[in-house]
């Protein structure tokens, strides 16, 4: 590197032989020097006819001299740069920093942070409240034998959110069922009063347990389901589509998912109960040496027509929930990759807390109405 002055206000560095990151490259401090020594200087021009290779090295020395020369107010000519390291650096300036992205991220005080938050918030809920009214006019269009819908698609749909979902509900409910039992044991152990094993698992699985794990395992995976493949269709157009033909997407896609799985769900809870009971009794017979009939009977007389009617109005309500936040979620998507993402975790936090909710409310009134 030779630097010469060809003008009084002009600074010209000579770039000559190969400069890769392998190779002894010069120091920027020597061009700061120079800057500082002469203060007329106001350019930094380059000659690079004699550069007979660079890389990545050349870029990190032309940047820092472009941040040093920032600092004094001098100004860098890029016209003796090669083509391809001008367009290198063109493009490095347009990026901004992480830092610089950072220190405005920072600026932002809290109140504008509860303000956006705020603003949020509303569209949200516009959102929800349109959706549900969208939602309230398909089903009564169902009523009336007016919805749009392909019945070839809800009975598949019908299939995944049903007869595809019985491993998991019959591993999870099962070991729940066990969970339960043990519990149970431990303390019931203590008093002699192993049989009352039965009575805790019946009445919890039946009457709570089980439609609660089986909605948290249908929002896990049909509900993230369902907002990913509406999610998708929103990237890729599709439901734009629908709407220029005059297809209603709320009929055509929402309402067979939310039919199917208001269908299902009882039907999964009741295959739940049926599972947990049996973690219940495998527990009793070979852990507490009860016998089958001693078993069955002691939960027969446990467990009451009331708590298997709540188990399934349960069922058909997180039945409902997970597939109107999936849908919902799926329908609010955005148009890129990412977005899809977002959507279906949405779908399934919303899902979890809705049943979470809708669970205290049931179980108050339920209190309340002493059933």
């Amino acid at each position: 590197m030779k630097i010469s002055y060809p003008s009084e206000d002009t600074l010209l560095i000579n770039v000559s032989g190969t400069w890769k990151l392998g190779n002894s490259l010069p120091s920027v401090s020597d061009v700061s020097e120079q800057i500082n020594e002469k203060s007329l200087i106001r350019k930094i021009a380059f000659d690079t006819r004699e550069l007979s290779g660079w890389d990545s090295g050349l870029l990190i020395f032309l940047k820092k001299i472009i941040d040093r020369s920032s600092q004094y107010n001098v100004h860098v000519l890029d016209e003796g740069l090669p083509s391809g390291v001008q367009r290198l650096l063109s493009l490095a300036a347009a990026v901004p920093g992480r830092e610089d992205s950072l220190k405005g991220e920072e600026r932002i005080s809290l109140l504008e942070r509860i303000g956006e938050a705020t603003i949020d918030f509303k569209h949200s809920l516009k959102g929800t409240l349109l959706f549900t009214g969208e939602a309230f006019v398909a089903f009564l269009k169902l009523l009336r034998g007016k919805a749009r819908f392909q019945r070839s698609e809800f009975f598949l749909i019908l299939q995944e959110s049903g007869a595809q979902a019985l491993p998991i509900v019959s591993l999870i409910s099962l070991l729940v069922g066990l969970i339960l039992a043990f519990i149970g044991a431990i303390q019931l152990r203590l008093f002699g009063a192993q049989i009352y094993v039965a009575d805790l698992v019946g009445i919890g699985i039946v009457r709570e347990m089980g439609a609660i794990m089986t909605g948290i395992i249908m929002a896990g995976r049909t509900g993230a389901a369902f907002a990913a493949r509406l999610g998708t269709m929103q990237v890729n157009e599709e439901i734009d589509a629908l709407k220029t033909l005059g297809i209603s997407p709320m009929e055509f896609l929402v309402l067979p998912r939310m039919l199917a799985l208001i269908l299902m769900l009882p039907l999964l809870t009741l295959y739940a109960d049926l599972m947990g009971v049996i973690g219940g009794l495998l527990v009793g017979i070979g852990v507490l040496d009860l016998n089958f009939m001693e078993y069955y009977n002691q939960t027969v007389a446990a467990v009451s027509l009331n708590d298997l009617w709540i188990g399934i109005f349960m069922g058909a309500v997180f039945g409902f929930l997970v597939a109107f936040t999936g849908c919902l979620r799926g329908i609010q998507c955005g148009r890129s990759a990412s977005e899809v993402g977002k959507a279906a975790t949405s779908a399934v936090v919303s899902g979890i807390v809705s049943i979470v909710i809708a669970t205290a409310i049931i179980t108050i009134i339920c209190n309340i109405l002493g059933i």
